[in-house]
């Protein structure tokens, strides 16, 4: 039932450009999780790492694994800018293509690295890639699809990340035997792959019909909408797409400043959106994906290399049923759901860790309750943030919303990314899996922020949404509101006027 509903909404163009932007997104899995699990190998520790005359072995200290786990978010930070802007001023599609050059660059640094400065510059430096794809890839996703498969496709973003984290890791597994370089130099290799395809592909695709109306270039507009939306829809129910974004684009052509994300209706919008980025980080998802292999490793239980594969075919899954679902089920739904099983997982893997001599049990089910909360997250608030980020904010303020929404979540990751070597660590606070108290109460934090205060907007049309917020309908109310005839008085009003205009 849920393939039909889906496909009857796609043509053959549309499923393109959603498959290429989709497959752009892998780089950021392969990143992602190509460093996490390489921090795990003999061979990056000897090549990284500092000789510990005590134990006679390489390790990788505590100051260094911080900034390399966390520095690499000011070039997330500056990312998220640089795209923004460029997407919001040349097209989401230059914006894909210029990154995707960038990202060619960086994967040279980290593939010759053999010091520590230069494989820490080429994260930092790659991460600027990763920060464009961020400020560009959901809105782009957003804008150019149906309003019914809206929640499926934005939340792909996260599933195309675990997707690609998977391929990396298999490769991961497969080098982890070697003893040399190759081992982390191969996965990191694979950085040249998914920038090369976008690269050739980017100009075969339509660009964003609503970013061009922003623009006035109103027939390329209805030229790239006709072509995505051939054979779905009638060409009446196209124009009147074309027509509803036009009007709403059209009452605020003279806004669109930075300031007005914080004036009015619109501060309820953006702080709701800046809450559901902050929240998304500060549970601690940089625990299971940035040192998930490290931390596994350091316990002594299972293959560090299997278990983030073990991790990645399950958080897939959850991620699948919750594309699947979203736009039956609802966001609020999903977000709900997510931070309860992020709760109850870090709670527990909490309690373990107060065990004062653990076995090998008990180190084990540390492990599994890993697995609970990145499924917890992966249900719901890894794929559902962007769609929540995508749909609230005014229409004619997406990108401005994005580049503030994209920077909390990049601070936010940056703090708990530093902070994190330090609480699990000896000599300094030494909690190990106890610092799931820690993540657990911000999990609980995050469960009454979305019960109080996110609107379910299943079934809504940007449009609508935009309109429901201008109208102050209460949130309880958004998803029983019945917008889409208010929108269509509003749409007949104003074609009646343009049409009076046009006779005069």
């Amino acid at each position: 039932m849920f393939n039909n509903n889906i496909r009857k909404h796609f043509n053959k163009q549309l499923g393109l450009v959603c498959l290429l932007i989709a497959i752009s997104t892998f780089n950021y899995g392969f990143d992602n999780q190509a460093f996490a699990t390489t921090q795990a190998m003999d061979s990056f520790t000897h090549q990284f790492g500092v000789y510990n005359t005590k134990t006679k072995k390489y390790a990788l200290d505590t100051y260094w694994l911080s900034l390399f786990n966390s520095l690499n978010y000011i070039g997330f930070g500056a990312g998220v800018i640089i795209g923004s802007f460029v997407s919001a001023r040349f097209g989401r599609r230059w914006c894909m293509f210029s990154m995707s050059c960038f990202a060619l660059v960086t994967a040279t640094i980290a593939v010759t690295s053999s010091r520590r400065e230069q494989i820490l510059a080429a994260r930092v430096l790659n991460y600027i890639y990763v920060g464009m794809e961020l400020a560009v890839v959901p809105v782009f996703q957003s804008e150019i699809v149906p309003t019914p498969v809206r929640g499926f496709i934005v939340g792909t973003y996260q599933f195309s990340l675990i997707l690609g984290g998977i391929v990396i890791n298999s490769i991961c597994r497969g080098t982890s035997g070697l003893s040399d370089n190759r081992a982390w130099r191969i996965p990191l290799g694979c950085f040249y792959i998914v920038p090369t395809i976008v690269l050739s592909l980017i100009w075969l695709i339509q660009e964003s019909p609503r970013w061009l109306l922003s623009k006035g270039r109103t027939e390329e507009a209805r030229t790239a909408l006709a072509q995505l939306r051939h054979g779905t829809i009638s060409p009446d129910e196209m124009e009147h797409e074309l027509l509803a974004t036009q009007i709403t684009l059209e009452k605020e052509s003279e806004r669109g400043h930075l300031k007005e994300l914080w004036q009015g209706v619109n501060f309820k919008r953006t702080m709701i959106v800046i809450f559901v980025n902050f929240f998304q980080q500060a549970t601690g998802q940089a625990f299971a994906s940035q040192y998930g292999a490290i931390f596994i490793k350091s316990l002594g239980t299972v293959n560090p290399f299997n278990m983030t594969l073990i991790n990645g075919g399950i958080n897939s899954l959850a991620i699948v049923f919750s594309l699947l679902s979203v736009d039956k089920i609802g966001r609020k739904t999903l977000l709900l759901a997510g931070a309860i099983i992020q709760l109850i997982g870090l709670l527990a893997m909490g309690g373990v860790g107060t065990i004062g001599h653990p076995t090998i049990s008990d180190k084990t089910a540390i492990v599994a309750l890993l697995s609970v909360f990145s499924f917890g997250f992966s249900l719901g608030w890894a794929p559902l943030t962007y769609v929540v980020t995508t749909e609230l904010p005014a229409l004619h303020l997406r990108d401005q919303s994005q580049r503030v929404a994209s920077l909390v979540n990049v601070v936010t990751a940056f703090t708990v990314s530093f902070t994190l070597p330090y609480l699990l660590n000896a000599p300094y606070a030494n909690l190990g899996s106890k610092v799931g108290f820690i993540y657990g109460s911000m999990a609980l934090c995050t469960l009454i922020f979305t019960f109080f205060f996110v609107p379910e907007c299943k079934g809504k049309s940007l449009e609508e949404i935009d309109l429901m917020f201008h109208e102050r309908v209460p949130l309880r109310k958004f998803q029983s509101y019945q917008a889409e005839e208010k929108l269509e008085t509003v749409i007949q009003k104003e074609k009646g006027i343009t049409e009076r205009v046009e006779e005069v």
